[in-house]
Parts: C-alpha cells; structure tokens; sequence
C-alpha cells in the first residue's frame, strides 16, 4: 500500500515508518521538522515532505494516492505553546486530513490519540469507556481531534482510534531520559509515596498495535487503549530502571504539595517568556497521578498482544540512549 505517515519523522512516526518499509509498503512522511532521523528514513526510502498538517492544502496533495493514513502528528504539551497552535494542528489538522482522506477515497485512517483523555484513573484499570477528563488543553485538544473523526465516521469513512499509554523505546529522547537520568545518579526524589502507577508502552508493541488497527476491518469505528501488559507503581519502575543500569538507586521520599506550588509559581512566570520552564504542574503530577489501562478489547478485536516486557524495553531503551550519548 501507499501510506502517509505524520509526524513520521519523530519518535513513534518514526519506528512506525521503518516497519511499513520494511514490510514492502511505500511511505509518505509530514512532519514539520527534520528531526534526528530523517536521513535514516530518507535512505530506507521514505518519501518526506517538511510541513505542517495545519496546511489544508499540503494534506490534501500528500493524501491523494494514498490507500491508508496514520495520522500521528500532533502538538505536544509545551507549557508556553498558545492554545491556538494546539487547536490548528490537533483539531483542525486531523480535520484536514480526514477531509482529503474522504476526498480521495483512503481505505483506512488510524488517528493517534492519547490515553491522558481519561485524565487522573479513579477506578483503575480504566477501559475505553471511562470517563473522558482532560486535565490540560494537550489532552483537550486530542479529545477533540476524536471528536472530528466520528464526523467522518458519520460520512462513512473507515477510520479508528488509537490511545496510546506512555511510549518509550529506543529513540526516545525526552519522556523516559529523565528518569534514567536521575536513576544514573544513584538518588531518586520521590514526592509523594511513590504508589501512583504508571502506564508504560514499548515503541514496537504501540507500532503492532497501529498496523493491526490499519489492518483489520472490524477496527472500523473503534477506540483502542494500547498499553503494554500492566500499569507499575512509579517507585518499582524507577527501581528496574536502576536494574538496567546497574544502579544502585536509593528513593528519597519528600511531600508532594511543596512541588506543585513550585511548580504552579514557575509555569506561571515562565508563560510569557519564549523558553520552557524547568519544571511545571503536568511533570509535578506525574508523582501522584494514577495511570492503569485495560487493554482487553484490543486483545479481542485486533489480536493486540505486547511482545516486549519492562525489563527487555527498558534494557533496549538504556542501550540506545548510551549508545548515541544521552546517558
């Protein structure tokens, strides 16, 4: 097949591209940056156009000719980003490309979403069907991207979503190279008991998980939590991370509302400057937030089943991150 890939030249766009080339299909690549890999991906053959998907008429050419589309692009939370970047590329962009997508008759659209629609977990694991809570306008904005895609369920094209839970992997450099960082020093500040849970999803069982959902007809319609197996209080994973590491690693616990306050003053003074601050509310709540998904119904109706385990995942995102010199 012919496939459009946005975002595919960041961190799951990409590992989401080499799997289609290297399963025979041709790849179309938007991302408005180059990012660390594109000349990898242009060398495996990827096809990559720098732009944005806010650009109604850019989606419209990459999409015609395509027979599937797997719409990952997205504005990411950065605390100083106007609320209108975040509207234009995750409401309106997903728009765009699902108007040309039924323009051009696309067999299959698969938009990326996020399990942080669910917001903080009351009843964990949460499923599908939990309550829809957005706590910041990342996770608003990507709710309503869900939102323009039922409109063009209702216009009959054939598309699903997808919610991924935390992503890491090799390539990854942000998310978990904060955590093993800290863990590298041997000392971990724990705000709070350490007991929230935390929802991990290996790169290459979240890439499974979207070419099923593209693959399967009964997809059609559907939302999809992805997760890996289960969720794992925070204290453990910094704990196998230190494993990994061969780190000795000793948890310091200290209160958590101090943290919050710190970090509400800081986002605060930092809103209107051009540089992102050095801590803020959403990295604070990650101490206390509850993060457990049931990945039940993408067992059933796609065959999900993830492949990599913690240990192995956090052994082949360890290796990767020394390997290039992040760690």
């Amino acid at each position: 097949m012919r496939i459009l890939v946005t975002g595919g030249t960041g961190f799951t766009g990409s590992h989401l591209t080499r799997r289609l080339l290297a399963a025979g299909h041709e790849v179309r690549v938007v991302d408005n940056q180059k990012g660390i890999f594109y000349e990898e991906l242009s060398g495996l053959g990827a096809d990559i156009t720098i732009g944005s998907v806010a650009d109604a008429a850019l989606m419209d050419r990459l999409v015609e000719g395509c027979d599937a589309v797997q719409h990952a692009a997205a504005a990411f939370r950065k605390v100083n980003l106007p609320q209108s970047v975040y509207y234009d590329v995750n409401v309106n962009g997903t728009r765009y490309l699902l108007e040309a997508a039924l323009k051009h008759g696309v067999q299959k659209f698969v938009y990326c979403s996020t399990c942080g629609v669910h917001g903080d977990v009351k009843n964990p694991p949460a499923a599908e069907d939990a309550p829809i809570e957005p706590e910041d306008y990342y996770q608003l904005t990507k709710y309503q991207g869900e939102e323009v895609v039922h409109e063009y369920l209702a216009k009959g094209l054939d598309a699903c979503i997808i919610r991924p839970t935390a992503i890491y992997g090799p390539g990854d450099p942000e998310r978990f190279l904060m955590l093993f960082r800290r863990v590298k020093t041997g000392r971990f500040y724990m705000f709070g008991p350490g007991t929230a849970h935390y929802h991990p999803v290996y790169i290459d069982n979240l890439v499974d998980a979207m070419v099923l959902a593209m693959e399967t007809p009964a997809s059609r319609g559907q939302t999809y939590l992805i997760a890996d197996e289960t969720s794992y209080p925070i204290a453990r994973l910094v704990m196998e991370i230190g494993k990994v590491l061969n780190k000795n690693v000793s948890i310091i616990h200290l209160p958590f509302w101090p943290l919050w306050t710190a970090a509400f003053i800081c986002e605060s003074i930092y809103r209107f400057l051009p540089t992102e601050p050095p801590l803020f509310r959403r990295r604070a709540d990650w101490f206390r937030q509850y993060r457990s998904f049931d990945i039940s119904k993408a067992r059933r109706e796609l065959g999900y089943a993830p492949r990599v385990g913690l240990k192995e995942g956090l052994k082949k995102t360890a290796e990767w991150y020394l390997a290039n010199g992040y760690l």
